[in-house]
């Protein structure tokens, strides 16, 4: 019973350790493009996106960068579900292996009073 809730424990330490690391990778990306954005802009001279003659990468780049923080802040929903799945699988495991040891330190009171008797 405690190999498997620690399985589970580890397994959600995993997931929100994937998630942060995709965060991190997606915030940087953003930031990336932004660099991009405002050198082709500075380039071409036109800031506003509803120019005619914006850049067609400008563009391209912005939309992008949308998506990408459309997609980091899903990722920070489901990074504070993913840690409260965590959190509940530590207390799970630790109400295991508590119940484990007083199922261990049972067994030995167990022996010793059939010891006494022989």
């Amino acid at each position: 019973m405690v190999r498997l809730k620690r399985f589970h424990a580890e397994e959600c330490r995993r997931r929100v350790a994937q998630l942060q690391t995709m965060i991190a990778e997606f915030t940087r990306m953003t930031g990336d493009l932004d660099r991009e954005i405002a050198h082709e802009e500075q380039r071409a001279n036109i800031t506003d996106p509803n120019h005619f003659a914006y850049p067609t990468y400008a563009q391209a780049a912005r939309t992008r960068r949308d998506n990408l923080l459309r997609s980091v802040a899903d990722l920070k929903d489901q990074l504070v579900e993913a840690e409260t799945h965590m959190k509940d699988a530590a207390e799970e495991l630790g109400k295991a292996q508590g119940q484990e040891a007083r199922d261990r330190g049972g067994d030995r009171v167990i022996d010793l009073v059939a010891e006494r008797r022989v």
